[in-house]
């Protein structure tokens, strides 16, 4: 499958690679056709990596990932084209952290609305699966790092062919069926960007990121 990955940091690099290892030919985007770390990026995984800019991977990619910083989010997305995004399944690993008065981050959206929510509501036409956004990389793309892969992996969005189609993707990156929970529409990312204070938190306390959270019921 053509997939489009918009972002070039730690998440983008991750998420891309797997795509490429699992078969699938990939296009990262950014703000500049040759951004350095997709020009790396590209360069360290043969012919089925390349690079543009997000409206070319947008349209590149029959399938995408926002792996942008919250912040930016919509903005990136607004550069990448309607035209470029609709009828497809976005994947947002995005979260709103917003850094400017330091560490820890505070949420730039919570409570009554979600990035999820607003980048749906911008993108009417586009499939929004809000997933993957309360783990570091390195978990993203092999879950069994953390506990076997024992663990929960949350997803939302309002299309239910759409989220089958995510989690058939996000089940090629190893997570299992038997530890995903469906919240639901695309609302219950409200949730699941809210955990992100106490992710950061914790990771603060165990000073990693291999960690994850697990529902017992």
């Amino acid at each position: 499958m053509n997939i489009g990955v918009l972002g070039t940091g730690m998440v983008g690099q991750a998420i891309g690679t797997k795509l490429v290892q699992l078969g699938h030919t990939v296009k990262m985007g950014s703000r500049v056709a040759a951004h350095e770390k997709a020009v790396a990026w590209a360069k360290g995984n043969g012919s089925s990596a390349s690079y543009g800019i997000f409206s070319q991977a947008a349209a590149f990619g029959e399938m995408l990932f926002n792996c942008t910083h919250g912040v930016a989010s919509l903005d990136v997305l607004r550069l990448a084209g309607e035209e470029n995004l609709n009828g497809k399944v976005l994947i947002d690993v995005s979260n709103p952290l917003d850094f400017s008065k330091g560490m820890p981050p505070t949420l730039s959206v919570s409570n009554d609305d979600s990035l999820g929510e607003q980048i749906q509501k911008a993108f009417p036409k586009v499939n929004v699966v809000k997933a993957l956004n309360t783990v570091n990389a390195m978990v993203m793309v092999n879950p069994d790092q953390v506990n076997g892969g024992d663990h929960t992996l949350f997803l939302c969005g309002n299309d239910a062919v759409a989220k089958s189609k995510a989690a058939a993707m996000l089940r090629s990156f190893g997570w299992k069926e038997e530890t995903m929970i469906d919240l639901g529409d695309i609302t219950n990312a409200r949730g699941t960007e809210m955990i992100l204070p106490l992710w950061v938190r914790l990771y603060g306390v165990f000073q990693s990121p291999m960690f994850q959270f697990k529902i017992v019921r």
